[in-house]
């Protein structure tokens, strides 16, 4: 099935609009989605292969939404003496009101509006992380995500988002039929079931932008992730991934 994507129709979260109760609720549900549906569980595995007990690391959350991203980093830390700055960065100036709200008993959390493709930092960070959000851009504006990840790392770059199929779809359409049924849940998860990018075409875009020797892999629940240690690409000379490779992730 081919991608369904219109630039001049964004998503309803991503239209300019002001805190809402709307707004608010779809944030929440999003919430839920990530936590029951594998998001948080992604993070918190390679957290847990890369991030060293007594260590500090700065991080980066591009596209951040309702900053449960950060907020399920920042827990995970906690509980295992691990230092985290985080910068969660996100152009929507109402997701971000909420987003603070949220994490008012997270001082760890930087929130920055910014637009994530142009996003500019003094100095890298450890950890540079896109949850879910590739599916936004066009193929064109994905291919720059990718690079700006790259360019923002001297260590780590994770990339997560819906794998597009069949099976996706369907998925999506059951969750926001019967559980989350709040109209802006149900338009931008279907929306984003036919946006995202099948398993090759998202291989093909981390080319596209330049990566070399990176880990490409499904998890359960239709979803994928792209990661990679800028550390071996710089020191070992790995062969690079075939297009659409499934590599082991960290464990």
């Amino acid at each position: 099935m081919p991608r369904d994507f219109d630039p001049d129709q964004p998503e309803w979260m991503d239209r300019p609009q002001p805190v809402s109760a709307e707004l608010e609720k779809d944030l929440k549900n999003l919430i839920g989605l990530n936590r029951y549906f594998g998001s948080h569980r992604i993070i918190r595995r390679f957290l847990s292969a890369w991030l060293q007990p007594g260590t500090s690391y700065r991080v980066l959350d591009l596209a951040t939404g309702a900053g449960d991203i950060p907020r399920t980093m920042i827990d995970w830390a906690r509980r295992r003496n691990v230092t985290l700055r985080i910068d969660a960065v996100d152009a929507q100036p109402a997701t971000l009101e909420i987003a603070k709200r949220m994490s008012e008993v997270y001082p760890e959390i930087r929130f920055l509006r910014d637009n994530a493709l142009t996003y500019e930092s003094a100095e890298t960070y450890d950890l540079v992380c896109c949850s879910l959000a590739l599916h936004h851009f066009s193929e064109l504006d994905a291919i720059r995500m990718l690079r700006r990840c790259r360019e923002l790392s001297h260590r780590y770059v994770l990339v997560t988002d819906l794998e597009r199929s069949r099976a996706t779809s369907a998925g999506v359409w059951a969750v926001t039929q019967f559980i989350y049924r709040d109209p802006m849940t149900r338009n931008d998860g279907r929306v984003s079931a036919r946006r995202a990018f099948s398993f090759s075409e998202m291989n093909q875009l981390a080319h596209a932008a330049g990566w070399r020797n990176f880990g490409h892999t499904r998890f359960l629940f239709c979803r994928q992730a792209l990661w990679q240690d800028q550390r071996t690409v710089a020191e070992i000379p790995l062969p690079a991934v075939t297009l659409g490779a499934e590599l082991p992730c960290p464990t």
